[in-house]
């Protein structure tokens, strides 16, 4: 991380002094299908899922936002317009500033700059890791990939074992390991026969990384 405790503090001062507090409930779209962003968010607590929509009508995930991350990024730096959609995926409290406010802040506030910067890099990371994950030939193994790169991200570990902190549909899972519905369906319950996922509703939890790092191997 290039970031201190100072700059982060920096960042976070510019949306609290310029920006206007936002609540959401579970399930709010906060940027809607079709629209132009209306400011640059930045996540003081909650979860936001990024996705667009195939020409076939189904979502693809993109990436989810995580507390003290600032979205819609790509578009906040260079104000290339894309259509993503983004929505919670928990109750989420967010500040918004314009995107003129944020140019103008991160140019007189240069500390701020660092934070973000180690934003990019985790965002250039996960699409890095997606694009090898579709080197795997089997979707067992795309996967099995993509429960470990989210581990990595929102794991939290139990006497269970390492739950995923986020709640992941099976279509979220199969459009990022370009699969079906039903394929990646079927090969979470194999993992899971096998014991070594717990898949709920709510999120999943894997029970043995030792034996799902080596099924990649």
């Amino acid at each position: 991380m290039l970031a201190n405790m100072r700059q982060t503090a920096e960042l976070v001062d510019v949306f609290r002094r310029h920006g206007t507090k936002h609540t959401y409930k579970k399930g709010d779209y906060i940027i809607h299908p079709g629209e132009t962003p209306s400011g640059v968010f930045y996540i003081y607590e909650g979860l936001v899922k990024a996705y667009d929509i195939t020409k076939y009508g189904e979502e693809n995930l993109l990436i989810i936002r995580k507390s003290h991350e600032i979205f819609p990024l790509i578009w906040a730096l260079t104000g290339e317009e894309r259509s993503v959609i983004y929505q919670t995926l928990a109750p989420t409290v967010v500040w918004k500033i314009s995107r003129e406010c944020f140019e103008d802040a991160i140019m007189k506030h240069t500390a701020a700059m660092a934070p973000i910067l180690d934003m990019a890099i985790e965002m250039y990371r996960l699409h890095s890791e997606r694009i090898l994950n579709l080197e795997y030939r089997s979707v067992r193994e795309r996967i099995v990939s993509f429960l470990l790169t989210m581990a990595t991200r929102f794991g939290e570990h139990t006497e269970e074992g390492l739950v995923i902190g986020v709640p992941l549909r099976h279509q979220d899972i199969a459009s990022s390991v370009n699969a079906s519905r039903e394929t990646a369906s079927r090969e979470l319950a194999a993992l899971e026969r096998r014991g070594l996922i717990v898949n709920r509703q709510s999120s999943i939890t894997l029970v043995d990384q030792a034996q799902l790092e080596a099924i990649l191997n």
